[in-house]
């Protein structure tokens, strides 16, 4: 009997490289002369995988986006798992918007990718949901390697990471 060859999906995000961005744009907020005096903020909660950002005004949040955004993308951070709230006002006359991190992948996107595959008919490859993760298996390496092409090219709502390849 042949082997299983196996692949595991994940969709992650490094929160590490998310507390270093956050306090480099912290930096360039306290930095740049548009904030002088202002009261913007961003806050990084990573026991909640959430960002939550503050500004005197929209025109204002969404320059301590694009300061944030800008610095996530530099750090290898996918923005696809970045879900961004609608502004909200706060007291004082603040507003607030909240980043949320999408770790693991979604069970809906998961359905998502099992479905795919099993649309494309490659030969043996099986799909199977562990939590916010899946595990393709094979006999076939050739079709795993197929299949992470075919997956490569779609869009699921989340970045996809390939990893613990076995043979």
């Amino acid at each position: 009997m042949a082997s299983q060859c196996s692949y595991d999906i994940t969709s992650e995000v490094d929160l590490p490289e998310v507390d270093n961005a956050v306090n480099q744009a912290k930096k360039e907020i306290t930095q740049r002369y548009d904030f002088k005096g202002s009261k913007a903020s961003i806050d990084f909660k990573q026991s909640e995988n959430k960002i939550e950002l503050v500004a005197d005004h929209n025109m204002q949040m969404d320059a301590v986006w694009e300061i944030l955004l800008g610095r996530l993308v530099k750090r290898g951070v996918p923005a696809k798992n970045l879900t961004l709230s609608e502004i909200e006002t706060i007291g004082g006359g603040l507003v607030k918007k909240v980043v949320e991190l999408q770790q693991g992948i979604p069970i809906e996107a998961s359905k998502k990718i099992v479905q795919f595959l099993k649309d494309r008919k490659l030969r043996k490859v099986q799909a199977n949901i562990q939590g916010d993760q899946l595990r393709v298996t094979s006999a076939s390496k050739d079709e795993l390697q197929e299949s992470m092409a075919l997956l490569r090219g779609q869009d699921f709502g989340c970045e996809l990471r390939f990893g613990n390849y076995r043979s």
